[in-house]
């Protein structure tokens, strides 16, 4: 049921809001961190919009509890909400997370001697 309105939101609407939070979360990652080409950058969109759509529920709840939206705001927007932070944030972690990886295997670059 929706708090704001008392209506029951379809599931159909429900599955909408977690697919626009989990486009949107994966549409602003690749914004502010640039992928290196178009695979990386696919990669990356579709890493989003799965993450965003499994765990949207899950982190919508989480982030209407912590942030005292509970019983404030609908379902659909707790959806939209948790969709798009999980998305966000499920790439800025795998994105830091491969940036940490390559360091490990890259060589650093030595200091030509003078």
């Amino acid at each position: 049921m929706d708090a704001m309105t008392g209506d029951v939101a379809s599931p159909l609407a429900l599955f909408g809001a977690k697919l626009a939070g989990a486009v949107g979360g994966s549409v602003i990652s690749i914004a502010y961190l640039l992928p290196k080409g178009r695979s990386e950058a696919l990669a990356r969109f579709l890493t989003g919009a799965v993450t965003g759509v499994v765990f949207g529920g899950p982190a919508g709840i989480a982030l209407g509890d912590h942030l005292g939206l509970t019983g404030r705001i609908g379902a659909a927007e707790l959806l939209l909400i948790g969709s798009a932070g999980a998305s966000l944030s499920a790439w800025w972690a795998l994105g830091a997370l491969q940036r940490f990886a390559e360091g490990l295997w890259v060589r650093p670059a030595r200091r030509a001697e003078r």
